[in-house]
């Protein structure tokens, strides 16, 4: 039939299939006739599907700690991991995560990772970054890794030995609440919650102290006046980890804060038992690696004797002590490959080291005798020296038994401090010290890597023990950073750290209140198999680093005489009684008064800077205008805040330098008794005028050049000769007197020691006053200036003119001056007068004049000062129309200045070689003297002057209009 249809109706085949016969309702095709087929009902159009609503079952646990609503939730973000909690205090929320591999594991340790990250999204910041995303993990968060890690990892079973990794972020933050305890309680309540076999759970505290008063969960602003910092971490019964920061807290106290920690953190157990109970999964079964106990015996019949007969000489070195034992592990592996016995030698490094370790713990139980044949609460043989890098600014080397460390201290400004990126916490740190540990110190090779998670901990841990006895920033403002490099290590460099730290900064003259010193202690307990509780033990001061590998913690506890300043508590099983822990203060107490007997020996007190080699640091307070006049660094580093100017140098030398220079730049407030340098301006037949402090002019009488009589000025001072002056008080007219002769010694008379600045401060305002010309005869008197203001700047403007100000070719290269307008209250002068022997015209609006010059209408000029000036300037109303082309420009700026183009112009500064006028409009120019031309010239004057050319830099150049 299709044949039929495909020859009849060739184009049947090609029609789309909306158009074939059964779509259009035909029936067949019969000898090419169509008939229609019978009508079907259409199928229902099915409804469009619409996505359902996702139900997430939460769980969740409130509870309630030191006056703190505490939130546990589960069961609505990070699903898929083993175990997934976010707590809650007030607006802080804290996320952690724990993971575990799945194939069985073939090591002989726990590779436990614990990450934790603050992301600047928590405190709605975007990261000041050139990426604008967070980056390597910062000291912070490694050191908060380890605050999670260090009581969790105890709990994980014997011989457990899969991966497991802990992530833990902060999601947001409020700032009031550290995140650090948060994330380790809800890495404890995940791993409750989780399929990983772990001992747990945990519960940690924060406790400070206010006042002698013990408070619980404190706020950060809290904690900034706490003089305790405690972290404590426990199981119901026992504890796990301690972490302190206090500044000199007796045992006793802190004994009363450990006590008084542990039931507060035992609060937050039971919601995390309560929150597995209702979402926890089911333990898992994984393959623990554990050593079988024929295999154990094999190794100790092989092995036990001879490990017993090394340790049992003391007179092994620690190097000569592990080759020895490497020996006997070699044999033992002879004897098990001759055996064919496979399964110990897979263990045989692990089997091993437990027969080392219960032969010195035995022997320390039962005779009291440790490694190196020291009675148990005895010290190494300690070697202190100060000082021994004399070149920088502080030093020291610091011995204990082989342990061996060298610390350096570096001194900066304050602009050198740390800038930290936290959530929480202060914006810098200005004491800093970095913990190095290289792989020679213990005899190996290695890369030397960046941040080391070991390495931050221990340098933070002596940081924070030396911090309690700096100085309060507002003494001793400098930068600190001390640097410790171990040259050796066998045991507790952290606390050798501390010890070399603390002579260091004193060799450094930093005036600690008390010497710092560092003992760690060691326990070795016998446990009963059967109830897990400890029958015996033994308390060690000063353990080497076997007895830490051995033994069951490593307690550092470091203090001044008066009181505990930081502690660290690490511990191998699950836990040791709080009974103990408290035991072990006082044994390192006396340990601790040991190491400070020898440190005091060697350095007892703070050195004092000398010249060579101790940097210096000022602080001088400048209103800000008066700042901005300083341009460059002037061979010291110098930052600027709010009217301070803080300058930091090399050596007293360099600071002396810098100090003359900022003096020269921008000047003091002018101090009588106050001895300043200056330089001869101009010689008077009464006296001398002296430029100094930054552009000042004083009066150098004839009476005070000498204690013996003088006839001429001119035979005891010339123009442009340097002088070291007095202030001896200022005039009626504010005029700024200075004397020579109260620097120099009198006939007959031996004076030492005049240097500038060796009189006291006076604390109080002073008023500065402007200088004047001619004040014997009473010409020229000046009108006082504001309290504070510098001769030449106005006060009444900021704003940075076009045009720099610049002293004449022959001055000094590096001296530049005030870009500032001067506000100086002038009376009136006939100089222009005296020296163009003619008078400009007057303008043809004198108001124009005021309004669009310096000379500004708020000054306190009077209206008929106003119009003699306008006449000495511009000539009166009347007069004759032809010098017209004399008359000064009213309005002046960089644009209209030109070639030609004359100015009124006042006298801004008199220099030994010419003098700086102010052109108005903020701007500058120079004006040579001639040959044998007069120099009476006066800051005031009002002169009439025109511009002849400009210099490389663009400064004017002016002459002055005759008539």
């Amino acid at each position: 039939m299709s044949s039929l249809a495909t020859k009849t109706h060739p184009l049947l085949n090609n029609l789309p299939p909306f158009l074939t016969w059964r779509a259009l309702g035909f029936r067949t095709i019969c000898s090419g006739r169509l008939g229609f087929a019978p009508c079907e009902p259409a199928p229902p159009t099915p409804a469009p599907s619409v996505a359902g609503t996702k139900v997430l079952e939460t769980f969740k646990e409130e509870f309630e700690i030191g006056s703190r609503l505490i939130t546990l939730e589960t069961g609505k973000i990070a699903r898929f991991a083993n175990g997934a909690v976010v707590l809650g205090m007030d607006e802080t929320k804290v996320l952690s995560t724990v993971t575990s591999s799945k194939g069985d594991s073939v090591r002989d340790f726990l590779p436990l990772t614990v990450d934790y990250q603050e992301k600047q999204f928590a405190q709605g910041v975007i990261p000041n970054t050139y990426m604008r995303r967070e980056g390597a993990p910062k000291e912070r968060e490694l050191l908060v890794g380890r605050i999670i890690d260090r009581p969790i990892r105890p709990l994980f079973p014997a011989g457990f030995y899969h991966e497991v990794q802990v992530m833990a972020s902060v999601l947001s933050s409020d700032g009031k609440q550290d995140p650090d305890v948060m994330a380790a309680n809800a890495t404890s309540a995940a791993l409750m919650l989780s399929d990983i076999p772990w001992g747990g759970p945990i519960g940690m505290i924060r406790i400070g102290r206010i006042c002698g008063q013990f408070i619980v969960n404190p706020t950060m602003d809290e904690l900034s006046l706490s003089d305790l910092n405690l972290v404590y971490a426990c199981t119901r019964e026992k504890t796990l980890m301690i972490d302190v920061q206090a500044r000199e807290i007796s045992e006793k106290d802190l004994e009363a804060g450990l006590r008084l920690a542990h039931p507060e953190a035992v609060k937050y157990l039971e919601p995390q038992i309560r929150l597995a109970e209702k979402a926890g999964k089911q333990k898992k079964e994984y393959k623990l690696s554990m050593i079988s106990e024929q295999t154990l015996e094999k190794v100790s019949n092989l092995a036990e004797a001879h490990i017993e007969a090394v340790f049992t000489d003391p007179s092994y070195s620690k190097f000569e002590r592990g080759e020895a034992l490497d020996k006997i592990g070699q044999d033992v592996k002879k004897a098990l490959e001759e055996e064919c016995d496979e399964e110990s030698l897979q263990v045989l490094p692990k089997a091993v080291d437990t027969v080392r370790k219960r032969v010195i713990r035995k022997r320390i139980i039962a005779e009291g005798v440790r490694v190196d044949g020291r009675q148990l609460d005895e010290v190494r043989p300690i070697y202190c020296e100060s000082g021994n890098l004399p070149i920088l600014h502080g030093s020291s080397l610091f011995s204990r038994g082989d342990t061996q460390v060298l610390c350096t201290v570096t001194l900066g400004a304050p602009a050198e401090a740390q800038r930290l990126e936290s959530l929480v916490g202060p914006p810098t740190k200005r004491f800093m010290l970095h913990y190095s540990f290289p792989p020679f110190c213990i005899n190996e090779v290695g890369k030397r890597v960046g941040l080391n998670r070991r390495e931050v901990g221990h340098g933070t841990l002596a940081e924070k023990a030396l911090l309690a006895v700096l100085p309060p920033e507002n003494d001793f403002p400098y930068t600190v950073r001390v640097n410790s490099e171990v040259m050796a290590s066998d045991g507790s460099t952290s606390m050798a750290t501390v010890c070399g730290g603390s002579m260091a900064l004193m060799d450094a003259g930093i005036p600690l209140q008390e010497h710092v010193a560092g003992v760690s202690v060691g326990l070795v307990s016998e446990v009963d198999p059967s109830t897990g509780e400890i029958k015996d033990y033994r308390i060690l001061t000063d353990i080497l680093g076997l007895e830490d590998h051995l033994g069951d913690m490593d307690f550092k506890i470091a203090g001044t005489r008066i009181g505990v300043t930081a502690i660290q508590l690490d511990i191998k099983p699950a836990g040791i009684p709080l009974d103990i822990i408290c035991e072990c203060l006082e044994h390192a107490h006396k340990g601790r008064l040991q190491i400070l007997d020898h440190m005091e020996r060697e350095i007892s007190a703070p050195r004092t800077q000398d010249d060579r080699n101790s940097p210096r640091l000022a602080t001088l307070k400048y209103d800000n205008d008066t700042l901005r006049r300083l341009i460059g660094p002037l061979g010291g580093r110098i930052s600027v805040s709010d009217g301070t100017l803080t300058v930091v140098a090399k050596n007293r030398s360099v600071m002396e330098k810098v100090l003359e220079k900022v003096d020269f730049i921008i000047g003091r407030e002018i101090e009588v008794g106050g001895i300043y340098k200056g330089v001869v301006t101009s010689v008077k037949e009464y006296g001398a005028f002296v430029e100094f402090n930054g552009g000042q002019q004083g009066l150098l009488h004839v009476s005070e050049l000498s204690h013996e009589p003088v006839s001429r000025v001119s035979d005891v001072v010339s123009v442009g000769q340097q002088l070291s002056l007095r202030c001896i008080g200022q005039d009626v007219r504010g005029n700024i007197k200075l004397s020579l002769k109260a620097v120099s010694p009198r006939p007959g008379t031996d004076v030492k020691g005049v240097v500038e600045g060796s009189v006291p401060v006076n604390k109080q305002a002073t008023d500065v006053w402007a200088s004047v010309g001619d004040v014997s005869n009473g010409q020229n008197p000046e009108l006082p200036m504001r309290k504070n203001e510098t001769p030449g700047v106005n006060s009444s403007t900021s704003s940075t003119p076009a045009v720099l100000i610049r002293s004449a070719a022959e001055c000094d290269e590096e001296e530049k001056a005030s870009g500032f307008s001067q506000s100086s209250k002038s009376t009136l002068k006939s100089t222009l007068a005296s020296k163009s022997n003619s008078k400009p015209k007057k303008s043809t609006s004198q108001s124009d004049f005021f309004s669009s010059t310096n000379i500004q209408k708020s000054t306190s000029f009077s209206q008929r000062e106003r119009e003699k000036l306008a006449e000495c300037l511009f000539g009166t109303e009347d007069g004759d129309e032809d010098n017209k082309g004399t008359r000064a420009e009213a309005i002046v700026s960089a644009k209209n200045l030109k070639l030609g183009t004359k100015v009124a112009a006042k006298v801004y500064q008199v220099r030994a070689h010419g003098l700086v006028l102010d052109l108005g409009g903020g701007i500058r120019g120079m004006y040579r003297f001639e040959n044998n031309e007069k120099k009476d010239f006066v800051v005031g004057d009002e002169l009439l002057v025109k511009c002849s050319s400009f210099t490389g830099k663009g400064i004017p150049v002016v002459s002055l209009v005759d008539s």
